[in-house]
C-alpha cells in the first residue's frame, strides 16, 4: 500500500518560489532558524525520487564541515519524508544512494578542487549542486569552478540547477554583487527568516524577540536575513593563503605554536583557535579551529585529543575555572587561565594589530568572524574604542592564544 504524503505539512510554508523554481540558480540568504537548509535538503530527496536521471553533489568549502551540516539535513529529510527504507545512506566517505535507481548523492569540499571536477556518475546526469554555508567561499573563481562542474546532456522534465544557501555576514562579498544587485530570470534570489518557520517553539521566538530589543543591528542579520555591514572592522591586515605547516616549520623553525580556547555552550560555540606566530616578522599564521555548540567539557577533551593538541599549552578564558580545572584533570595538564581584567580585550587587541594574520583555507568560522568582528559605535553612529560581542569566540582565543607570546614555546605538536 502507497503512503501519501501531504508536501505543505511536511515542508511547511514561505518557500513556494523556491520550490518550483527551475532556473539555473536558485540563491537563498536567510536568518538563523529559517529553515533554507531544511527545506532544501527536503527538496533534493523528493526530486531525486521524482526525476530518475537525476544526481546531486553536496558542496561545502571544507570538507570535514559537511558532516554535522548537509549530511545530516539530508538523512534528516529522509526521515521526514518517511522513505527511510528506499535510502542508502553511508558515512565513510559519505555517499547517500537511492536503492530503487542507484541515484547517488556525492560530498566533497573545495579543500580538494580534483575530487570535485573528476565526479563521474553511474546513472543519469549530475544535474544539481547544493552550496550550503556558500558565504564561506570568498574567491569568486572558485565558485566558476563548481559552475562548470554541472555538465552533461538532461532529457524530458530534468534541468540543470545550482542551490545555494547562506547567512548574509557581510554586504561586500561577491554574492550580493553577482546575485542579489542584478536581476536575470535564470536566477530566483530570495531572502528568508525565522518568521515563516512555523516549526519554531515560543522559546525559540523568545530569543529572536530579545535580540530584536537588546542587540537590533544584530537582529538583522541573524533575525531578518538582512545583509552585515562591514564598517569598523577591527582586524584589516588579514587574508587567506593555503599555507603548509610541514614547510613553515623547515623553513622556520623558530615559529611557536599557540592556542587559546573560549568556552561556549547552548547559544555559544566552544572555540579553539591554533596558531604559529612569528614574532621576527610579525605574522601570525592560523592553521587549524574547533567551532562547536553544545559540548561538554568531556566532549571538549576528547575534541581536542582527536585533532592532536590535548598536550599543548592553551591559554583558556578564566571566566570558566570550573572547566579549565576539569580538562586538567582529564589530561590537557598543560592548559591555564588567560588573564581577565578591563583593559584586556584593548590589550589584546593592540598587541595583535601589529601583527599580519594569514588564514588557512579550512579556518572558515575564523574567517566568518574576523570578516565581521568590529567596533561598537555610540548613539550618533561613531565608532568607539570597544570591541561588539558578537562574531568574538575565536577572536577571543586568538587574544588568549597570543597574550604572553614572548614566554610561549617553539613546535611541541607533530
Amino acid at each position: 500500500m502507497k503512503k501519501r504524503i501531504y508536501l505543505p505539512e511536511v515542508v511547511g510554508k514561505g518557500y513556494k518560489d523556491f520550490w518550483n523554481f527551475k532556473g539555473r540558480y536558485r540563491v537563498v540568504k536567510g536568518s538563523r532558524a529559517s529553515k533554507k537548509s531544511k527545506t532544501a535538503a527536503l527538496w533534493f530527496i523528493y526530486n531525486l525520487m521524482k526525476y530518475p536521471d537525476s544526481n546531486l553533489l553536496v558542496i561545502r568549502k571544507t570538507y570535514r564541515t559537511l558532516k554535522s551540516s548537509c549530511f545530516e539535513e539530508l538523512r534528516w529529510a529522509i526521515e521526514r519524508l518517511g522513505v527511510t527504507r528506499f535510502w542508502l545512506v553511508r558515512q565513510a566517505p559519505m555517499e547517500i544512494m537511492y536503492i530503487p535507481t542507484g541515484q547517488k548523492i556525492y560530498f566533497r569540499g573545495l579543500d580538494d578542487p580534483m575530487k570535485v571536477t573528476s565526479i563521474t556518475v553511474n546513472r543519469g546526469v549530475l544535474c544539481w549542486m547544493w552550496i550550503e554555508e556558500a558565504y564561506e567561499i570568498t574567491d569568486e573563481s572558485h565558485f566558476d569552478m563548481l559552475d562548470e562542474s554541472i555538465r552533461g546532456e538532461t532529457r524530458g522534465e530534468l534541468f540543470k540547477q545550482i542551490t545555494i544557501t547562506f547567512n548574509p555576514w557581510n554586504e561586500k562579498h561577491w554574492l550580493k554583487k553577482r546575485f542579489f544587485d542584478t536581476k536575470d530570470e535564470d536566477t530566483l534570489a530570495i531572502t528568508t527568516n525565522y518568521m515563516c518557520n512555523e516549526f519554531l517553539d515560543e522559546a525559540d521566538r523568545r530569543l529572536f524577540e530579545t535580540m530584536r530589543l537588546k542587540n537590533p543591528e544584530r537582529y538583522k542579520v541573524a533575525g531578518l536575513g538582512e545583509w552585515g555591514k562591514s564598517e569598523g572592522c577591527i582586524y584589516t591586515d588579514w587574508h587567506e593563503e593555503n599555507f603548509s605547516v610541514e614547510e613553515l616549520k623547515r623553513n622556520k623553525p623558530y615559529l611557536k605554536a599557540v592556542f587559546g580556547l573560549d568556552f561556549g555552550y547552548v547559544n555559544d560555540p566552544t572555540a579553539l583557535f591554533c596558531g604559529l606566530c612569528d614574532e621576527r616578522e610579525k605574522k601570525l599564521y592560523v592553521f587549524d579551529e574547533l567551532y562547536e555548540k553544545n559540548l561538554s567539557n568531556e566532549e571538549i577533551y576528547r575534541k581536542i585529543l582527536d585533532m592532536g593538541y590535548v598536550k599543548e599549552r592553551i591559554r583558556a578564558d578564566a571566566a570558566e575555572p570550573k572547566s579549565i580545572d576539569r580538562l586538567r584533570q582529564l589530561g590537557m595538564d598543560r592548559i591555564r587561565r588567560a588573564k581577565k581584567g578591563a583593559d584586556s580585550i584593548r590589550y589584546g587587541i593592540a598587541l595583535l594589530k601589529e601583527y599580519e594574520i594569514i588564514v588557512h583555507p579550512l579556518c572558515v568560522n575564523f574567517l566568518m568572524e574576523i570578516s565581521n568582528y568590529s567596533w561598537e559605535k555610540d548613539e550618533s553612529g561613531a565608532m568607539v574604542n570597544r570591541a561588539k560581542d558578537e562574531f568574538n569566540h575565536l577572536m577571543d582565543a586568538m587574544r588568549y592564544a597570543m597574550e604572553n607570546i614572548s614566554e610561549e614555546e617553539g613546535f611541541s605538536f607533530v
